[in-house]
């Protein structure tokens, strides 16, 4: 199994525990989620180290039932999962979180005595970051673009906020009735509904939460017409590389109140730091941590 040259400090106190985790997924090369981990780590006087495994790197293998197996056998304590494996690892481990069975993704594989524990902290992690940087948005009805991995938490998330009409779009049908069906099924209502039109969906929704790659630095572009966007509207974004996506620039020049996704990855990493290592995570310090690796 090879990864890029992992991520680890020096100066620990000489009873420092060791432990070793990673992550996995597509061009996350400049992912800042290693660093958080890392620097807290070393304040909780863990020799933390983090690996990345991306199969866009030379030799290195796509396939994620044999990362998952080697990083198991080599002593990790777990792996977080990114794009495009979330939904994959549902399949690979022995069980799973009520969060990640809901949402049928994984974020998170925990080793531990010889059996594999998959967790989803994105939805915690969207809600809380929601709540800490939109607290006064309006949320009857909101326009989900993208019903992916992380599309399927961010909407579970929305509904746990108190949204009553979820609109959902992607580009593939089946992903919208899936998620619909889910949602409607565990809240026992009809509050999610397919958004095949985004302009008529965006003109009747108080805010619109783009929850697809679209907008990373690898996938530029914008998830709907710009021209469906008013001032009344807030806008969401999952990804933060870049921390302002073409998405969030033109909201935010067309007047709309702007959530970025840094709260969304500080707060899922504060959740599978805990994960991994049993301790509390101090989410200030990992923000700034996250803070000052600087703008993207």
């Amino acid at each position: 199994m090879n990864a890029r040259k992992p991520i680890s400090v020096g100066g620990l106190d000489e009873g420092a525990v060791p432990l070793r985790v990673g992550l996995v997924g597509h061009g996350i090369q400049r992912s800042r989620t290693p660093a958080m981990h890392v620097a807290e780590g070393r304040r909780q006087n863990l020799d933390y180290r983090y690996d990345l495994f991306d199969p866009e790197q030379p030799g290195q293998t796509d396939n994620l039932s044999t990362i998952i197996a080697q990083a198991e056998a080599q002593g990790f304590a777990g792996l977080n999962i990114t794009f495009p494996y979330k939904q994959a690892a549902t399949a690979l481990v022995d069980d799973l979180s009520d969060a990640a069975r809901k949402i049928g993704a994984v974020n998170t594989v925990v080793f531990r005595e010889g059996r594999r524990f998959g967790h989803n902290t994105d939805f915690w992690g969207f809600a809380e970051g929601f709540r800490q940087g939109l607290p006064d948005a309006p949320r009857e009805t909101v326009l989900l673009i993208g019903a992916g991995g992380a599309g399927v938490a961010v909407g579970y998330a929305l509904v746990d906020l108190g949204v009553q009409h979820l609109l959902i779009a992607d580009r593939r049908p089946e992903a919208v009735l899936a998620l619909v069906e889910g949602i409607n099924a565990a809240t026992g209502t009809r509050c999610a509904h397919a958004a095949p039109d985004l302009e008529a969906a965006a003109k009747s929704a108080d805010g619109i939460v783009n929850a697809t790659p679209m907008g990373m630095a690898k996938l530029p572009g914008l998830p709907l017409d710009p021209n469906f966007l008013e001032p009344r509207h807030w806008v969401a974004e999952i990804v933060y590389f870049p921390l302002e996506t073409e998405f969030l620039r033109v909201a935010r020049a067309t007047g709309c109140q702007t959530l970025d996704g840094s709260g969304m990855a500080i707060n899922q990493a504060v959740r599978a730091f805990h994960l991994f290592t049993g301790l509390t995570a101090d989410a200030a310090h990992m923000r700034a941590t996250f803070e000052a690796m600087g703008p993207t």
